[in-house]
């Protein structure tokens, strides 16, 4: 197990530290690990939604509640419980839903993380004295003459920078995560050790808001107005079926409900025609990507990099492999991201791509930016080739 607190102060040194509760193994251990160590901790956990609105879910709602007010009584800490639903509500569920419903493919945890967790949770956290806030996320943080870097988890299969990549420089300054150096096997024998109910609490496949993995269900529930049918079409332009509403699709889906006696998978969506557009895997390649609103955690600002070019390897999907590429940005905050080879894979507007750093053992991640649309690509070229 690698040392995890060579990031914060001594505890002679440092003040209260707040730490993010779900109820699960992860955060409980977290906690437990900086208490051992003689850090004095205040645990908060987030009521996001109603039970009866995902079902048995792993955190956030009902007995995950009492999961971690049970773990922090076992760590003699205090323990507030914040309603964040109608924020998280604003905040995520709607661009979940919207996102959805116009063709995009959403990334909610990234989004929990930017806009809950790393903005509002942070806020409430240093109203209560605590200049850092502790998460149970398996990645690492690092000091660099040049400041805070996010690198990867020690166990590459548990690693979650990617859902990181919106946290900025100033929110690094004051997060922790001291699971960094772990893998989850060392996590559950360690909560196991220190009596913590949660030790064996099986993982979330699943987003902790939707029940038994029905992303489109969800979405419907929350607009049940705005689902309407529509084409599924060939590439070469055959009408092969019909949809129930373009928001039970994302690009490189293999499950369609049609057939062409070989396998197809959705290549794009047309949202505002209501077409989805399928095609055999071959066609599935990716070279270029528009991005937009990008942040940035390497060094120097994006004004300073405008318009200049910079090798990067980036991940278009969380279980994705990183990829060699060129990374543009442009005077609008946007960015061209070129890979080095084509990809065969599909991009999905409204998810994230993620920079790390190739000099580096790809361990540092250099910040994120949110995949925009092929025509919005298009756009890009022509404006960068004017």
């Amino acid at each position: 197990m690698e040392e995890t607190f060579r990031d914060l102060p001594p505890p002679s040194e440092a003040g209260p530290i707040a730490v993010a509760m779900s109820g699960g193994v992860d955060s409980s251990a977290a906690a437990a690990l900086l208490r051992e160590r003689g850090y004095s901790l205040i645990g908060l956990s987030l009521q996001l939604y109603d039970q009866s609105f995902s079902g048995n879910k792993p955190c956030c709602a009902g007995p995950a509640l009492m999961e971690a007010r049970r773990a922090a009584a076992k760590l003699g800490i205090p323990h507030y419980v914040l309603d964040y639903e109608k924020r998280f509500r604003d905040s995520v569920l709607k661009d979940f839903a919207s996102s959805y419903m116009e063709g995009r493919t959403p990334s909610p945890c990234i989004r929990c993380n930017e806009r809950v967790k790393f903005r509002d949770l942070l806020d409430f956290a240093g109203e209560l004295g605590a200049e850092t806030l502790a998460t149970g996320h398996y990645a690492r943080r690092v000091k660099k003459r040049q400041g805070w870097e996010i690198w990867r988890a020690a166990d590459k299969n548990r690693d979650q920078s990617y859902f990181l990549c919106m946290t900025t420089k100033a929110q690094l300054a004051r997060i922790a995560f001291p699971l960094g150096g772990m893998t989850k096997d060392e996590t559950r024998r360690y909560a196991r050790a220190k009596g913590l109910q949660a030790a064996d609490k099986p993982d979330s496949q699943d987003l902790c808001f939707v029940p038994k993995g029905r992303y489109f269900e969800t979405a419907e529930k929350m607009r049940p107005q705005s689902s309407r049918s529509g084409e599924i079409l060939h590439q070469d332009g055959r009408l092969l079926g019909r949809h129930g509403g373009i928001h039970r699709f994302t690009p490189g889906q293999r499950r369609i409900g049609v057939s062409d006696g070989q396998p197809l998978y959705v290549l794009r969506i047309e949202a505002e025609k209501g077409r989805v557009v399928v095609g055999p895997k071959e066609a599935l390649r990716l070279r270029r990507l528009a991005l937009r609103n990008l942040n940035w955690l390497g060094e120097g600002s994006l004004s300073a990099m405008r318009g200049k070019s910079r090798q990067i390897l980036a991940q278009i999907r969380a279980r994705a492999k990183p990829a060699p590429a060129a990374l543009l940005p442009r005077a609008d905050g946007h960015a061209l991201l070129t890979f080095a080879e084509e990809q065969p894979a599909s991009a999905a507007p409204g998810q994230a791509c993620v920079f790390y750093e190739k000099s580096d053992n790809h361990q540092r991640m250099l910040g994120g930016g949110w995949i925009a649309s092929e025509e919005t690509a298009e756009a890009g070229d022509k404006e960068r080739e004017a």
